[in-house]
């Protein structure tokens, strides 16, 4: 039997092959010599980092307050033989990872992470050493195995610690409700507070930043022990306790009681200075009511509009609901009336009072002033015609609601929105029957006071007056135009004015060049057509086609002009006229009227069409003869 030494190590890539001689002799028999020859493969053998496999293995250390399950090592084999691992996260799932002895509080994951303990490191003063044996194998029963040794050194932050292990606090009965009672304190960073016992304390309460003990209720004669835990926030294993007891004494003396306990009142903005809102009825133990002191506590805001005069709670100022003031503190004042007795300690009382502000409808809404609108007469159904703005004064701000007096009808075909103010036109507008309308809006207020019976309202005149819209196509002369200009440098040059009239006469006609201007070289302002200075070396004809139309009317009615205008540059030489010449061609008049999107070409456009679909024809039949006759 041959056999590996185990200190050997084989490497196909160094060498390949290995020849051993064998000598074997039998007791009377010859010697007898053979070769065995043994041949090294390439294979995936699976190696551990050195300093793991070493055989004292690998050293981390770590403070003792480091965050429960922190990552502290990486198990990263280092294959051979073509196997490749990615690195730290990356490790491929075929990889196992197992922890041979189990006598450690370190945590070794499926991807060769070791942990710090989930509760953390217990904080001691001495260095700890963990040991860890991890064997990792992979798919195909690879395997190398190794020992990871964690140092845990002391912290270097000062630990949680209170200076007394357990104080005795005495204070007296009569105490009320969340008064700081004593305080608690203990070295350390981000130091947090709770009461570990009892459980579920009932005269008592901790702060959790500042270790305040407040009462929960008014205090009377008893003992409480109570057991305060100090601790780290971002290390909760670092903490500390003490014992507090707390003895509240009898001073045979009571605080003064009061009637009413609490006071709630409503009472309306109007409600004048030096009102009572409300009276005490408090009396002394002993007997001494008349050595009582009333004091108000409590936000500047409730402290500046009431006070106190004796008993009586008063009003100090105005109490304005429509005020910016008010609204910030939700419409409710909140303080806390103080009765205090004489005597050593002080004996107090304490009363909360709230004291609620209703509205009062104290302002009529008003009109808009100019409420003055212009409609054109081919206003479609529900056209928006303008917006009646009232205010009011009463909060909340300008909350009203608009009606129409009289409603829609045919006398009045408009309506309003109640919310916006918004009119609305809501039947036909005819311009010859009613140059204008004279429209009653009222103005209602609305959630300014607690009775709804307390509306005000106010009527607003509003004007609707009605732009007048053409009803014929507008009428130019000459409909067709043959110009002549001279280009010149400089600025825009007029070319003509066309002389246009609308129905009814007066009325704003527009126009627009629909055709023939595609490189932008003449210009409309109003009925005026300007020619723009550019780069023209040759002379040129232009053939604009301008649009002429009145009103916004559906559909819309207008008026095709042919424009002619032949353009000679400045170095070019003129015919023999040098003036602008404007003539009429004979031809039948160009008039294009639009009507529901509808063209009608003209008479000489036709018979133009007519003479080239002739003319093409002829030229085709002419072709056919020729090749029919080859």
């Amino acid at each position: 039997q041959v056999t590996l030494h185990a200190g050997a190590e084989l490497d196909a890539r160094r060498v390949k092959q290995y020849t051993l001689t064998l000598w074997a002799s039998c007791p009377g028999e010859d010697e007898v010599e053979e070769r065995l020859f043994v041949w090294v493969m390439a294979g995936q053998v699976l190696r551990c980092d050195a300093p793991f496999a070493s055989a004292g293995g690998d050293v981390v250390q770590v403070l003792a307050d480091v965050a429960p399950r922190t990552p502290l090592y990486v198990v990263l084999p280092q294959p051979r033989g073509g196997l490749t691992v990615p690195t730290l996260l990356l490790l491929p799932v075929s990889l196992q990872f197992r922890l041979r002895n189990h006598d450690t509080p370190l945590v070794l994951t499926r991807q060769g992470l070791v942990l710090a303990p989930a509760d953390g490191f217990n904080p001691s003063k001495d260095t700890q050493m963990f040991r860890l044996e991890i064997e990792v194998m992979d798919r195909h029963g690879h395997n190398c195995s190794g020992t990871v040794r964690v140092a845990v050194l002391p912290s270097r932050r000062p630990r949680v610690t209170f200076l007394e292990p357990q104080r005795a606090v005495t204070v007296p009965e009569g105490i009320g409700p969340l008064e700081v009672v004593t305080q608690v304190h203990a070295s350390g960073d981000n130091v947090r507070y709770a009461i570990l016992a009892p459980t579920a304390p009932t005269l008592f309460t901790i702060d959790e930043v500042t270790g305040e003990i407040r009462s929960t209720c008014q205090l009377e004669v008893a003992h409480a022990r109570l057991l305060i835990r100090a601790y780290n926030a971002l290390h909760p294993t670092d903490h500390a306790t003490t014992m507090l007891n707390i003895t509240v004494q009898g001073t045979g003396r009571r605080a003064p009681s009061c009637v009413p306990a609490l006071s709630m009142s409503q009472v309306p903005e109007t409600v004048s200075p030096g009102s009572t809102l409300v009276t005490l009825r408090c009396t002394d133990p002993t007997g001494a009511n008349e050595s009582l002191h009333y004091a108000l506590e409590g936000p500047p805001a409730s402290r500046s509009r009431f006070c106190m005069e004796g008993p009586w709670l008063q009003v100090n100022t105005t109490l304005d609901y429509d005020s910016e003031a008010v609204a910030a503190v939700g419409f409710q004042f909140t303080a806390t009336i103080v009765v205090t007795a004489g005597g050593q300690p002080p004996r107090s009382t304490h009363v909360p009072v709230l004291v609620t502000v209703t509205p009062i409808n104290e302002f009529t809404p008003v009109c808009p002033s100019g409420a003055t609108f212009t409609v054109p007469e081919t206003a479609a159904f529900g056209s928006t015609v303008g917006r009646v703005a009232g205010t009011d004064r009463d909060y909340p701000l300008d909350s009203l609601e608009y009606s129409l007096e009289g409603g829609p009808g045919p006398t009045q075909p408009f309506s309003i929105d109640t919310c916006t103010g918004e009119i609305r036109v809501v039947g036909p507008l005819d311009s010859q029957r009613h140059k204008s309308y004279r429209l009653t809006v009222r103005l209602t207020d609305t959630r300014n006071d607690l009775d709804p019976a307390k509306r005000r309202s106010c009527l607003c005149d509003v004007a609707v007056h009605l732009q007048a819209v053409p009803d014929q196509a507008p009428v130019c002369t000459p409909e067709v135009q043959e110009l002549r200009i001279m280009a010149r440098s400089g600025g825009r040059q007029p070319v003509t004015r066309l002389a246009c009239q609308g129905s009814p006469d007066g009325a704003v006609l527009a126009y627009t060049i629909a055709g023939g201007n595609e490189d932008g070289r003449f210009q409309l302002e109003g009925n005026t057509l300007f020619y723009l200075p550019s780069d023209l070396a040759e002379p040129r004809t232009f053939v604009l086609l301008v649009e002429v139309w009145g009103g916004p009317g559906v559909p819309r009615r207008s008026t095709m002009v042919a424009l002619v205008v032949h353009v000679t540059p400045q170095s070019t030489p003129m015919p023999p006229s040098t003036t602008t010449r404007r003539t009429t061609l004979r031809k039948e008049p160009l008039v294009v009227t639009r009507t529901e999107a509808a063209w009608h070409p003209p008479a000489w456009f036709v018979a133009v069409l007519t003479v080239s679909g002739a003319l093409l024809l002829a030229t085709l039949g002419c072709v056919a003869r020729s090749l029919l006759c080859r």
